[in-house]
């Protein structure tokens, strides 16, 4: 049977190949999409979502038990972590649905299955039914990535978990070792350590968190310490020893090796891209640890053969990942669309408190030769964040000091994930401090602390 023939195929129905196709059918390309599990992909199903849903319980539990502070009453407090997982999954089926939904609304044919390129141009899928052969111009991979097991620290599901594992818990873990203190990391030690487990979190470099600036990294771990987190940086988990119902970590930390015991262990070592199996090899594809090398337009090399989201390596982040999609759909579609800068994707880490960021960090900015101005603003001098009861945090705020380009903006504290969204924009617009210094911020808001840590870059902080 010949290849039903398309204009653009997207290997992966993630949020950056789910996102491509629907451009692409909007711009009048005739696209179909390949997915091998869930529409949807890991964001949807086993990562951004549900692990929102999990940390707005432990939020929502956190509030409960400071009901006296507020003047309400509050007692016999628990929780039930059947149903905060069941919510969790929920939520997440009810967005991979949606999905579904979008690829109907917009003509695009969905092939469930595991893809091969056995060609330029062509796409081979193993299906329930047999083998499906596609031919298109254009195909975007879109394939995304998995968590990279360490030797000796692989997950077994039981006493060693992958962020998987962690979603959906086979117990409540009593004494828990998370290796690894990137947002993945933190984010599950900030849920179970909300929950009452006695949490360990080991991080190999020199701070939590190291992708952050380095005063809120050490913001967020003295609050993570207060919380009752046990925080080993520069430390590495050199072994597991794996027992009956326990697991004892060999820790090397302070240039000795110490073994602790623990019930359970999350690995949040990082990802690799999911690069095997397809054919890329053959095809003449790059690449370099286990992401496909591409240029600034997610070009891969191969005539026709792009790689969008994890897959084409950092950041690795949902948002990247779709608005990589569009780009390429309308560069397919005949458009001209900007590259995605990586300095100007935010990252945002859902733990309490929050962390947001966009652009360098100062240590960053002053490496690649800045002269620079640095604003910051405390929650406690923010009227709205004392009446929310949430007085611990900061916005700090980078600025070229020749030019007044805002080159960074970092936050800790409740809501800043929402918050950081106002920089992205800022910086799109290629804003100076003196648009931010003459917009007008509402009162009483948290957002007013963006504009005071502006001001304090330039010597005109008003409450502080």
């Amino acid at each position: 049977m010949a290849a039903k023939e398309y204009d653009l195929i997207v290997i992966g129905a993630g949020p950056g190949g789910y996102v491509a196709a629907i451009r692409g059918a909007q711009l009048g390309l005739k696209v179909a999409i390949v997915e091998r599990e869930h529409l949807g992909g890991i964001c949807l199903n086993w990562g951004c979502i549900p692990t929102k849903a999990l940390l707005r319980s432990s939020e929502v539990f956190h509030l409960m038990h400071r009901a006296k502070e507020f003047g309400l009453k509050a007692d016999n407090l628990g929780y039930d972590l059947d149903a905060v997982v069941k919510r969790s999954r929920d939520v997440a089926a009810q967005l991979s649905g949606g999905i579904g939904h979008l690829m109907k609304k917009n003509k695009i044919d969905v092939v469930m299955g595991a893809a091969t390129l056995p060609a330029r141009g062509k796409v081979s899928v193993k299906t329930d039914k047999g083998a499906q052969d596609l031919a298109a111009k254009h195909i975007i991979l879109a394939t995304g990535a998995r968590a990279r097991e360490l030797p000796g620290l692989e997950a077994d599901g039981d006493l060693v978990w992958t962020y998987k594992h962690a979603l959906k818990p086979v117990r409540m873990p009593k004494k828990l070792l998370v290796i690894g203190s990137g947002a993945i990391g933190i984010e599950f030690a900030s849920f179970y350590n909300t929950l009452g487990a006695d949490t360990t979190v080991v991080e190999v470099l020199d701070r939590v968190l190291p992708v952050e600036d380095a005063e809120i990294s050490a913001f967020a771990k003295k609050q993570f310490t207060k919380q009752g987190m046990k925080i080993m940086e520069k430390s590495a988990v050199k072994k597991l020893d794996r027992g009956k119902g326990k697991v004892t970590a060999h820790i090397e930390t302070g240039g000795k090796v110490i073994t602790q015991d623990f019930d359970t262990v999350i690995s949040a070592v990082g990802i690799v891209g999911n690069v095997e199996g397809l054919g890329l090899e053959a095809l003449g594809v790059k690449i370099d640890r286990t992401h496909v090398v591409t240029d600034e337009y997610c070009r891969t090399g191969v005539d026709g053969l792009y790689a969008i989201g994890d897959i084409a390596g950092a950041p690795w982040l949902a948002h990247k990942a779709s608005h990589e999609g569009v780009m390429v759909a309308e560069l397919i579609a005949g458009g001209k669309p900007h590259p995605v800068k990586p300095e100007s994707i935010a990252g945002c880490t859902y733990c309490h408190p929050q962390v947001a960021s966009v652009g360098y960090t100062e240590a960053k900015a002053k490496e690649l030769g800045y002269e620079v101005k640095v604003g910051r603003f405390p929650f406690m001098g923010n009227g709205k964040a004392i009446a929310l009861g949430e007085p611990e945090g900061m916005v700090k705020t980078v600025f070229d000091a020749k030019t007044g380009e805002l080159l960074g903006a970092h936050m800790v504290g409740a809501e800043v994930t929402e918050m950081i969204q106002g920089y992205i924009v800022g910086r799109t617009l290629e804003t100076t401090e003196a648009e931010l210094m003459e917009t007008v911020f509402p009162h009483p808001t948290l957002s007013e602390m963006m504009h005071e840590s502006v001001l304090d870059a330039y010597g005109r902080v008003i409450h502080m």
